[in-house]
């Protein structure tokens, strides 16, 4: 009878645990870069263990914002954190930040010219150009130049850029600072910076429906949203000096070469990186996580679900046009997801 009453206790105790574990929520907000990963992670890891996420596609920026005024439980960026935003967070919420890289990608630059057709070429002096608005039409030498199987049309280029503070602009103009002096004096890094010309869109999405229904547009946008929006892309001449299409094969050229130096803290950049194969603009995505949260219960739900995603969650990354991290990656991602106090 004794055994009897301990098996019934035991059942019903997972019974409860289960219970409680569904009835979680997750409040998330950030990077728009990622979305498209991240719903089906989301609905995935909802439909496995019954715990729901609400996550804010706001971008990069908001995203911040949010994790440091302390109205998430997790935040989203392309773009990591510097060392005064994390004692912000740290100041203002008494506890560390981590940075937990999720997926690769390829910002990529995507424009509307149908007689141009795909595979159209661009090096980083005429893309930096470009958007600075020194280049303005399409059929200017430079760019016919280096597209001499092509017959570019006398058509303006309207450039088209991101309106919120975004990570992938942080990765766009990082690029652009390491490749031109003229963009890092005049214009310079960061998820909002002031523009030379063009018209802003909110989102990876705004961006990629502007230059979508505008002919003649160019903008920059994640790889996942040019293939979604069927939109065309330029091949870009990398630090080697080969033209390289943005791929996750090229993504993860990118990141191979930094590895070796990979900050134990995940903050890094990868763009412009060297390798004959190596695609240009590439960047991480991080979820930024509180080190010690309050509720013990979301901390060991986020815990486990990072694991998943690590685990379970890369494989769908290729067919999602992303890059799955690299397993020496993984193994530092989760010894950051060690910290996370659950107790």
């Amino acid at each position: 009878m004794k055994g009897k009453f301990i098996a019934a206790a035991l059942i019903l105790g997972s019974l409860l645990s289960l219970n409680v574990q569904a009835q979680v929520k997750l409040n998330g907000a950030g990077a728009t870069f990622p979305y498209i990963i991240y719903s089906k992670w989301f609905d995935l890891y909802h439909k496995s263990t019954g715990i729901e996420f609400n996550y804010q596609s706001i971008g990069s920026g908001g995203g911040v914002k949010q994790i440091t005024e302390g109205t998430v439980d997790f935040g989203a960026s392309d773009a990591f954190l510097d060392d005064d935003q994390l004692k912000e967070i740290k100041q203002k919420r008494g506890t560390e930040v981590l940075h937990i890289p999720t997926v690769m990608g390829a910002v990529v630059v995507s424009y509307n010219l149908p007689a141009a057709g795909k595979g159209l070429k661009l090096t980083s002096d005429v893309l930096a150009d470009i958007f600075l608005g020194k280049i303005k039409m399409w059929n200017d030498g430079r760019i016919q130049k280096i597209n001499k199987d092509k017959k570019l049309p006398k058509r303006p280029i309207l450039v088209v850029h991101r309106s919120d503070g975004s990570g992938t602009t942080s990765i766009f103009t990082d690029y652009l600072s390491k490749v031109s002096k003229n963009w890092e004096k005049k214009v310079g890094m960061g998820k909002a910076v002031n523009w030379p010309i063009g018209l802003g869109g909110k989102g990876n999405d705004g961006v990629a429906g502007l230059v979508k229904q505008t002919e003649g547009a160019i903008g920059y946008i994640e790889l996942a949203y040019a293939v979604q929006n069927d939109l065309p892309y330029a091949s870009l001449k990398n630090k080697a000096g080969n033209y390289v299409m943005p791929s996750f094969e090229a993504v993860s050229a990118a990141a191979a070469g930094f590895l070796s130096d990979m900050p134990s803290d995940l903050r890094v950049s990868i763009v412009n990186a060297a390798g004959k194969d190596s695609y240009p603009i590439a960047g991480l995505t991080w979820l930024l996580v509180y080190q010690n949260m309050k509720d013990k219960t979301k901390a060991k739900a986020l815990h486990d679900f990072l694991l998943w995603a690590l685990d379970e969650g890369e494989q769908y990354a290729k067919d999602l046009h992303y890059a799955p991290l690299p397993d020496e990656v993984v193994a530092l991602c989760k010894k950051q997801i060690a910290k996370i106090a659950l107790k």
